[in-house]
């Protein structure tokens, strides 16, 4: 699309630059524009720029120049950074991340770049947000973080030398050197009068410093070295080595029981890395993993290291990401977003856990970063480490299949053997919290000073309530689910739209008696306090994750063996090491054994197979029990088998007779609205047309629904998917295409296609 101006104005200046450009709205195409001559040499690639767009006046990524135009151009109002976003190469990359998610190119480099720097402009600081004109331009940048320093000042004297504090002063910066105003009030406590006095004398003067906001400057890391490498990893680092060496892409998988020490092999493939003058980029599904692989990292390197997450402050954020774009960090770790950190030179990419579904963005732009890091280690020609102990189906299948190296790691590092795992039968006893083999294991446990891990996927106290008269269910207004009872915040809430009504006592129906039903970790916790009242108990889940930093806390106390039973929800099952914990329970697998995805067992065999992995990691033993109502599904007698293998071949053929991920390619479209009926229309409407486009190309796609979500209404929109499934990836993704030229949402009715969804919900 191109943006026209009257004929006058258009011919004023038909020698100006044409750029490109692409603006964070949900809009498909790029835009050109004019450059004024007296901008010409500041619009260039990956800047911002302000331009005029509709009534609007909002900020724009430019993509580059442009040779010619066929319409009439408006000009630019102005270049908003003095030096690029991103380059060249990153650009391609977020092209193709656009083409192949079917996601509008500015709003990928919105996401790509942090939150700050939209109210940031490097050259002006103007506050600048899409559809709005900057309200001021300001000198400094509101972001930029500074403070102020002092230092002597060369070939300045006085007839009288300042006396008491002052003169202290004096000598101290005599010493040479730049001092901050927090360095001189730590060293001579209340200095402010003497600093202004040396300062009127001409003695000192002061500047103002930019300083970068540290998420870990309170944290101090102890050096460490090496650990001696066994023969295995031995086997697995060198071949990382040789393709980080001759500078090629290659993907690996480090197939690695729980462990097996590939944290390890990461760190010295980096080692081997940085002399060549690359740079390492870290993945991690989770926050809560985050501190302890950066204490890791911290220890063992002392280049510049950066860490990308949502947990860090928006300042926090903005700063780590200056520091990479100006090439003083070596090394990036962060979650998935991370995997759009500016690194250049970069040599290779590590995914840990990268089975993890948390790696698949399920809102906006929908990527998945695990499958980012292959393309984008691609097109740098680095080498990509997929490292888990129970990989997804589908890098097993490409393994075998020869399109990724197997690094395998099948032993533990310490020699210790896997867990013992024993399967609880609930059946006979439903409604059971702790069954008693698990409550006699857990007493032992304590008397013998082990430390305990008890998982249940459920945070809250109870997981739904209802009337004992009248079985009214209480639910959420905006969402298809019922609500959760939280005991220590006395309130009813919704986990998807964050509802929450104060509990009440009696039903608001027909005043009957209110029962809770289910149970959430909250309720675990309190069960545990009564069965054992002397026994320091955490429970680590997102009500009590909320604060910042408090990950980082009760991990702490973990490591630190000030906690003895800890309780979590999935964040403990992903990569946590203490050698203290001896004793794994599993409260119930059923949250993930029934939902309604064919990777339901997959994903409870990860589950269960990580959480074995948590167990018996120092010189202790460890043990697992799993409690569940369906004891003998093959998910879980594999999982506690240590049956690795015969899962995946087991898995494999159940995918290959369904016609499922991997022999088959899978999109998903979403639509939602306020109006129920319309939705339901709509999405009539919306697969005849599917159906049509198909014809028309003569494919043997295969399109399923339209349906409602299983989630059938969330957060006040109701919701009909049509899943789409192809044999052939190009098939699926032309037909999306001219599905998406083809068709057009009415006003109320949003569409949202999920290509390679992790989620059917």
């Amino acid at each position: 699309m191109k943006c026209r101006l009257n004929g006058a104005e258009a011919m004023s200046n038909p020698l100006s630059i044409i750029i490109e450009v692409a603006v964070p709205l949900p809009l498909d195409s790029t835009f050109h524009y004019r450059v004024p001559a007296s901008l010409a040499r500041q619009a260039e690639l990956g800047r911002r720029v302000l331009v005029p767009f509709g009534k609007r006046k909002v900020t724009a990524y430019v993509l580059g120049h442009a040779a010619t135009s066929e319409h009439q151009l408006v000009d630019i109002l102005d270049v908003l950074d003095e030096q690029p976003l991103f380059t060249p190469q990153e650009l391609k990359f977020y092209r193709w991340a656009a083409a192949y998610y079917l996601h509008p190119l500015g709003e990928i480099l919105k996401a790509a770049l942090p939150a700050g720097i939209n109210q940031q402009s490097g050259r002006k600081g103007a506050a600048v947000t899409p559809g709005t004109a900057p309200a001021e331009l300001l000198t400094g940048g509101q972001r930029i973080k500074t403070e102020t320093v002092y230092r002597l000042t060369p070939g300045a004297t006085v007839e009288r030398s300042p006396r008491g504090k002052a003169a202290l002063l004096l000598d101290h910066f005599r010493t040479g050197g730049e001092y901050s105003a927090t360095e001189l009030r730590r060293l001579f406590a209340d200095c402010t009068a003497p600093l202004r006095r040396l300062a009127e004398l001409g003695l000192v003067h002061s500047r103002q410093r930019e300083v970068y906001r540290d998420p870990f400057k309170d944290v101090i890391f102890d050096r460490d070295a090496p650990l001696p490498l066994n023969p295995e990893q031995s086997a697995a680092l060198h071949q990382i080595s040789d393709a980080m060496a001759a500078g090629r892409f290659q993907p690996f998988l480090l197939f690695g029981v729980t462990g097996s020490g590939k944290t390890e092999v990461y760190l010295q493939a980096i080692a081997q890395l940085l002399p060549l003058g690359k740079t390492a980029l870290v993945l991690v599904p989770e926050i809560a993993l985050t501190p302890q692989l950066v204490n890791r990292f911290k220890r063992r390197f002392d280049c510049g290291i950066a860490v990308l997450h949502s947990g860090l402050s928006t300042g926090e954020r903005y700063d780590e990401w200056r520091r990479i774009r100006r090439g003083e960090v070596s090394i990036v770790i962060g979650a998935r977003s991370a995997i759009f950190a500016p690194l250049e030179r970069l040599g290779i990419i590590v995914v840990d856990e990268e089975h993890e579904g948390s790696y698949k963005q399920n809102e906006g732009f929908r990527y998945n970063a695990r499958d980012l890091a292959l393309v984008r280690g691609k097109m740098a020609h680095a080498c990509v480490v997929l490292g888990s102990a129970t990989p997804q189906v589908t890098t097993w299948h490409a393994a075998h299949a020869g399109q990724v190296t197997v690094l395998p790691l099948p032993h533990r590092v310490n020699g210790q053997p896997l867990p013992r795992a024993e399967i609880i039968d609930m059946r006979q006893r439903r409604g059971e919290l702790i069954m008693p083999p698990l409550a006699a294991a857990l007493t032992d446990n304590l008397a013998a000073g082990g430390q305990s891990l008890l998982f249940l996927n459920r945070r809250g106290f109870a997981t739904w309530l209802t009337c004992a008269e009248c079985g009214q269910v209480l639910r959420c207004p905006n969402c298809a689910v019922t609500l959760t009872y939280h005991q220590r915040r006395n309130r009813h809430c919704c986990h998807y739209c964050d509802y929450s009504i104060p509990a009440p006592s009696v039903c608001p129906a027909c005043n009957g008696p209110v029962t809770h039903f289910g149970i959430g970790t909250e309720q675990v916790e309190a069960r545990l306090r009564e069965l054992f009242p002397a026994a320091r108990i955490d429970r680590m889940d997102r009500d009590t994750t909320s604060g910042k930093g408090s990950h980082s806390r009760i991990l702490q106390r973990v490591a630190e063996r000030q906690t003895d039973i800890l309780i979590g929800t999935q964040m403990v099952a992903k990569g946590h090491d203490f050698p203290g914990i001896t004793l794994v329970g599993i409260l119930s697998v059923e949250s993930t054994l029934n939902i309604p995805d064919f990777r339901s067992a997959e994903r409870t065999f990860q589950l269960i197979t990580q959480l074995m992995g948590r167990a018996g990691r120092g010189s202790e033993p460890g043990k697992v029990m799993v409690q569940s109502l369906n004891p003998e599904h093959y998910a879980l007698t594999f999982s506690c088998g240590s049956e690795i293998d015969g899962f995946y071949r087991c898995e494999v053929d159940f995918r290959r007779e369904a016609g499922y991920p991997p022999f088959a390619f899978l999109a998903a479209l979403y639509l939602t609205g306020t109006a129920g009926e319309a939705v339901e229309r709509e999405a009539r409407l919306a697969a005849d047309k599917l159906l049509a486009v198909r014809r028309r190309a003569g494919t043997r796609l295969e399109i399923l629904g339209p349906a409602p979500a299983p989630l059938a209404k969330l957060r006040g929109r109701f919701r009909w998917q049509i899943l789409l499934k192809s044999r052939n990836r190009t098939e699926l993704h032309h037909l999306l295409v001219d599905f998406r030229s083809a068709y057009l949402a009415p006003a109320g009715i949003r569409l949202q296609i999920d290509v390679d969804p992790a989620d059917l919900m």
